[in-house]
C-alpha cells in the first residue's frame, strides 16, 4: 500500500524534494497592503523580506481554500495513493490545519491529518523522513509512528533581530508584555508542541550566535539539521560552516517562508534538528 504527503509552504521543503517524492505542497497566503500572494510562488522571499521593515502596515496571512486541499488529496489517490497522509503547522498557531482538516472529512479513513507541532523544517523533516520511509516501503501506520517521533525529538530555536514583528503579530501573548529596553535587546525563542517558548535575549549578535551553538551542541547526536535565516544568507553560510560536521547528512540551508518571516521580521537566524534520540 501506497502513502502520499500533502502539506503547506510554511514547510519549507525544498521544491526539488519535493518533486523527488511526490510530496503536495499547498502555498499559504500573504496579504501586504490588500493584496494577497501565493507564498513561494508570486513574491520572492528575498523581495519579501527587503520591503518588510519599510511597510507601515504589519502583512497578514490568510490560510489556503478547503478546496485546495480536497484538489491535492483527489490528486494522491487517483494518482495511485491508498492513502494520504497531510502534516500541517499547529492548530494554536494557525488556521490551516483547521482547513486541511476540513477538508479531509470527504474521504474518510483514506486521509489523515496531524498536527506537526511545529514551523519551517521542524514541520518540513516530519514529511521529508515519512516519505522516504515510504520511499523504502514503509506502510501506513510505520508512516504514522515514524511522524509521531520526529514530532517529538526535533528542535527549533532561532535568534531574532528584534522581538517587535513577534509582539505585532499577536499570536504570542508573552511578547505582547514586552516593552521598553526588552526589544532592544535580540530574543532567542524555541518552538515545541505546538508553544512559542522564550528562550533569553542577548545584547548582541555575536552572544545571541554562541547560545545558538551551545542550544545545538545539547541536543546530542543528530539525524538531520537545518540552518534557517529570514534573509540573513551571509550570516547563515557562516553559521553553516560551524555546524555542518554535527550531522552525517548534508544539512539544509533555508531562506524562510514568507509566511513565518512576517511574524519574526528579517535577520533572523536559528535551527532544525532532529536529535537521534
Amino acid at each position: 500500500m501506497k502513502t502520499g504527503f500533502v502539506t503547506d509552504s510554511t514547510s519549507d521543503i525544498p521544491a526539488q524534494v519535493a518533486e523527488r517524492y511526490g510530496i503536495e505542497i499547498v502555498p499559504v497566503l500573504v496579504n501586504i497592503n490588500g493584496k494577497s500572494y501565493a507564498d513561494g510562488l508570486e513574491l520572492s522571499r528575498e523581495e519579501f523580506y527587503t520591503r518588510l521593515p519599510a511597510l507601515k502596515q504589519l502583512p497578514t496571512t490568510s490560510s489556503p481554500s478547503v478546496g485546495s486541499f480536497q484538489e491535492r488529496y483527489e490528486k494522491l489517490l487517483r494518482a495511485g495513493a491508498d492513502s494520504v497522509v497531510s502534516i500541517h503547522p499547529p492548530d494554536a498557531l494557525s488556521g490551516i490545519f483547521n482547513a486541511a482538516r476540513l477538508a479531509a472529512q470527504d474521504f474518510g479513513a483514506r486521509v489523515t491529518v496531524l498536527d506537526s507541532g511545529q514551523l519551517s523544517l521542524g514541520l518540513g523533516y516530519q514529511v521529508i523522513l515519512a516519505a522516504e520511509a515510504v520511499a523504502q516501503g514503509a506502510a501506513r501506520e510505520e508512516v504514522l509512528s515514524l511522524v509521531e517521533s520526529i514530532r517529538r525529538r526535533v528542535r527549533l530555536t532561532a535568534l531574532l533581530e528584534t522581538i517587535e514583528y513577534v509582539r505585532r503579530s499577536g499570536r504570542v501573548s508573552w511578547a505582547a508584555a514586552m516593552l521598553g529596553g526588552a526589544l532592544r535587546l535580540q530574543p532567542l525563542i524555541g518552538l515545541r508542541f505546538g508553544i512559542v517558548q522564550r528562550l533569553g535575549q542577548a545584547r548582541t549578535r555575536l552572544q545571541g550566535v554562541e547560545r545558538l551553538v551551545e542550544m545545538l551542541n545539547s541536543w546530542g547526536n543528530l539525524e538531520r539539521l537545518a540552518v534557517l535565516h529570514t534573509n540573513a544568507e551571509a550570516a547563515a553560510w557562516e553559521l553553516m560552516e560551524r555546524v555542518r560536521s554535527k550531522v552525517v547528512v548534508a544539512p539544509m540551508l533555508v531562506n524562510v517562508t514568507t509566511v513565518i518571516g512576517t511574524h519574526v521580521g528579517p535577520h533572523g537566524l536559528g535551527f532544525v534538528a532532529v536529535p537521534v534520540s
